[in-house]
């Protein structure tokens, strides 16, 4: 039996500890300062508010101020926090985090500093003591992994990435259940470039909800699968040119990470709810404030994060701008507010390695 730390109660976080729990571990589920309410909410009735499901009863629920509490002697910390929380997360477990306890993000994203594109993992490791930075394993999940469903045990399949291979095959193994499948990649850059893109790109996906709505169905109604399926395709085509920018590996688009995530990202949720609107036509900024304030959209959240700096490598020339047409335009969407036009001429092109 393993100690696990997850911080982070949100549904991800909090679905993810039912294959922990249910291989036996003991696991401390702590909310950030955001998350008081659905902590009380477990303590009181063990049913988490958002996920609609009762927790296990090997899950300790805890508030945020006892991370240094429950934190020690763990075998596993769980990154389970929402990107913009990855700088908070690394404040509080400076000062906690045991040396040599290994970190599991399940946390998408990149971060831009304006020159630079990095991992969200690694950005966290810089808030971290020198010591902590050398002797922190860091490890990540990704592939297609609906919270809700997740959480209902419905057959779930993910890869576990890291650069310790023997790390990567005994977390595995405390995470496998007979509904929870999981494979290793040491592709950790590949893995975490694609799930992170995913958002972007089923965020576009979404569009063409908006689009249809305002078009209408055609006379025989027919729909504009035809256009969804084109978007998702140059979003794997940009996404296989910006891992091989990165360093990552090709393997990791077509499979679970890339193919997978960006397949059941573009199947509903937040992202979906945010291109209908922009696909309307309504600007981004609009149906944000009108439309869903108080509602993270992960996709938006990327291109706000990344867009600056993505910009500027495009215009000094060293990512190629005809690679990643599809990229620049969502950017263009949710920096400036642009209409939803998408450049079809501009598909399929750019210094992509065939």
């Amino acid at each position: 039996m393993a100690k696990v730390v997850v911080l982070g109660a949100g549904v991800m976080g909090s679905a993810f500890t039912m294959p922990l729990a249910d291989n036996g571990h003991a696991v401390s589920l702590v909310g950030t300062h955001l998350d008081t309410d659905i902590i009380e909410e477990i303590h009181e009735t063990r049913v988490h508010p958002r996920l609609c499901i009762r927790l296990r009863d090997n899950v300790a629920p805890y508030t945020y101020d006892r991370l240094g509490e429950v934190i020690r002697d763990a075998d596993l910390v769980v990154i389970g926090v929402n990107s913009l929380g990855v700088d908070w997360a690394g404040e509080m477990l400076r000062p906690v985090l045991p040396e040599g306890t290994p970190l599991l993000f399940l946390t998408k994203g990149l971060a831009g500093d304006g020159e630079q594109l990095h991992l969200l993992p690694h950005r966290l490791r810089t808030h971290l003591t020198p010591s902590q930075q050398k002797h922190t394993p860091l490890m990540a999940i990704g592939g297609p992994s609906i919270a809700g469903e997740l959480a209902a045990e419905r057959d779930t399949c993910v890869v576990i990435t890291g650069e310790d291979a023997h790390l990567l095959e005994r977390t595995a193994a405390m995470l496998r259940t007979r509904y929870y499948h999981v494979w290793t990649s040491t592709d950790m850059v590949g893995v975490e470039t694609c799930v992170a893109l995913k958002n972007l790109y089923a965020l576009a996906v979404g569009c063409v909800g908006g689009l249809l709505a305002k078009a209408g169905k055609a006379s025989n109604d027919a729909v504009m699968h035809n256009l969804s399926a084109a978007i998702f395709a140059q979003g794997l085509w940009e996404t296989a040119y910006m891992v091989d920018f990165m360093g990552g590996k090709r393997r990791s688009v077509f499979t679970l990470p890339g193919a997978g995530d960006l397949y059941v990202t573009s199947m509903g949720g937040r992202n979906s709810r945010m291109g209908w609107h922009l696909g309307q036509g309504v600007p981004y900024s609009v149906a944000k404030r009108e439309y869903m304030p108080d509602e993270t959209i992960e996709g938006a959240q990327l291109a706000q994060a990344i867009g600056p700096t993505i910009e500027a490598l495009t215009a000094q020339g060293v990512l190629d701008a005809a690679a990643l047409p599809l990229m620049l335009k969502m950017i263009e969407i949710v920096c400036h507010d642009a209409p939803v036009e998408f450049p079809w001429d501009a598909f399929f092109a750019g210094s992509v390695r065939e």
